[in-house]
């Protein structure tokens, strides 16, 4: 009987995350995506490729965790913006929290995010994207990296890709802002 109760508590759980995500399939991390394979058309928000909802499921697999931002600090994350606006007044970013370790080494990978975007809120941050950061220094061609044919922005000794992973952008999941965002 024990057996049966446990079973079928297991089955509730699994089909109450399921239905919660219905829009995302999390799934462990096959394989890194990096750079090399941006596809040369930007995708739209709602016909994403298999390639690109693989690596926005790892990213959400990744990052779950920093829904509690003392995992993030655990995990060497450091605040390295406090809110940043959008100079047009679009919307904001929220505070930027980043890995030194993990913007050094070069690489624009989904299951290691450089950093975690967290809006402020009265009962304390509140996860809401990821942005991956590339060093000028580190990236060798004069334009931008891209991610699933979604161009870095140009930040000056960096560029940088703003991932709304959970969070909607009604500007896109890769728009430089979020009007949804508040600080």
């Amino acid at each position: 009987m024990g057996r049966f109760i446990g079973t079928a508590l297991a089955l509730v759980a699994t089909a109450t995350l399921s239905a919660g995500c219905a829009d995302h399939t999390p799934s462990a991390p096959t394989r890194p995506v990096g750079i090399a394979m941006a596809t040369a058309n930007r995708q739209s928000d709602v016909t994403l490729n298999p390639d690109l909802e693989q690596a926005l499921a790892t990213m959400r697999g990744a990052t779950a965790p920093y829904h509690d931002i003392q995992n993030a600090l655990n995990d060497g994350y450091r605040l390295a913006l406090e809110c940043g606006a959008d100079d047009e007044g679009d919307g904001f970013m929220g505070a930027l929290y980043s890995n030194p370790t993990r913007v050094r080494d070069g690489k624009i990978d989904p299951a290691l995010p450089d950093g975690l975007i967290y809006e402020p809120t009265p009962d304390g941050p509140r996860l809401v994207g990821v942005e991956f950061i590339m060093p000028r220094a580190l990236w060798p061609n004069t334009e931008p990296p891209m991610f699933f044919g979604n161009p870095f922005m140009d930040e000056g000794p960096r560029f940088g890709l703003h991932v709304w992973l959970w969070r909607h952008n009604p500007n896109g999941m890769f728009a430089k802002v979020n009007p949804r965002v508040t600080c």
